[in-house]
């Protein structure tokens, strides 16, 4: 059995495969460890290559998926196949330098759960660090997130804790929130962040936001609970008005009533219940799916030491 697992989801990386594996195995050369690579169907010839670098690597596994389900449903089908003491994960697009795996494994052997990586000089363009700030804000009301800790996708985790997150079946992961429900003993360590190898990154607007809302309603309750205050505090504020109004009316008979007015506040009230009504079908509609055994990931096809095999899992 290896004694490090290192899971690495594959997306639109062909060209960038052969050097991220050349790189790894230069560092792990005289350790027992296992590389995933987690083929999330991309559209170009990643599965082919990542056959090929098979044969040449014996550590190296494989697996496809047989469609694409997006970054971590792809990490949790590699931490599906984990056998490491300790699991790393880490991007396909070397912006995640190889020659600093020793740290995190070395911080993991130091006692802790969890090591998470602090970027500097981080690479990304200006909106996506602003996004970044505001999901780490968010995540730190939502789940609770310890102060100053970035919730990079560079990390590593003991098997334990992965051993516990792969519990979870549901058909939305969101593997940082699954590690938070299952421990604070925590720790970090700074990398130089690295352009990308080549190509173009694969995380756009729409993706950021679909991230985002996953965090946001599949492992925290409180944007239900801002819903339900937002509704609260608009109940009181409509029955103050209605009352001033009535008051009005009654010393000042004379005033005309006010459509404008009027329509200002329906139209204010129905875009509060529109809002609210909206974040409710978020939850009803994901425990909806997973009623339905919507599946997390479907395996196509692995290759272990260029050995293929076809299987799936619901």
């Amino acid at each position: 059995m290896p004694d490090i697992s290192i899971v690495i989801p594959v997306y639109r990386s062909a060209p960038i495969l052969p050097e991220l594996v050349a790189q790894v195995a230069a560092v792990i050369a005289d350790w027992n460890c296992e590389v995933i690579l987690v083929n999330d169907a991309s559209p170009d010839d990643s599965w082919n290559v990542i056959r090929a670098l098979a044969l040449r690597y014996p550590f190296l596994k494989g697996i496809c998926l047989a469609r694409n389900f997006g970054q971590h449903n792809a990490i949790m089908a590699g931490l599906n196949q984990a056998s490491g003491d300790v699991v790393v994960i880490m991007d396909d697009d070397l912006q995640h330098p190889p020659r600093t795996i020793a740290q995190l494994v070395d911080a993991i052997r130091s006692g802790h759960d969890v090591c998470y990586t602090r970027y500097i000089g981080r690479k990304h363009a200006a909106w996506k660090r602003l996004g970044s700030w505001f999901n780490d804000r968010v995540a730190s009301i939502l789940l609770k997130k310890p102060k100053g800790l970035y919730l990079s996708s560079y990390k590593a985790i003991t098997g334990t804790i992965a051993q516990q997150i792969v519990r979870y079946d549901g058909p939305y992961a969101y593997v940082d929130g699954l590690i938070l429900d299952a421990t604070r003993n925590i720790t970090v360590v700074p990398i130089e962040h690295q352009p990308r190898h080549q190509g173009e990154g694969n995380y756009g607007l729409r993706k950021s936001i679909s991230l985002w809302l996953r965090m946001a309603t599949s492992f925290s309750v409180v944007p239900l609970r801002i819903a339900s205050f937002a509704g609260l505090i608009l109940s009181v504020v409509s029955a103050v008005v209605m009352l001033a109004v009535i008051i009005d009316k009654l010393r000042h008979p004379e005033t005309p009533a006010g459509w404008a007015s009027l329509a200002t506040i329906v139209l204010f009230m129905g875009g509060m219940q529109l809002l609210c009504l909206g974040i409710m079908g978020e939850y009803l509609g994901r425990a909806y799916l997973k009623l339905n055994h919507k599946p997390q990931f479907i395996v196509r096809d692995r290759v272990d030491g260029g050995t293929s095999v076809d299987d799936e899992r619901p």
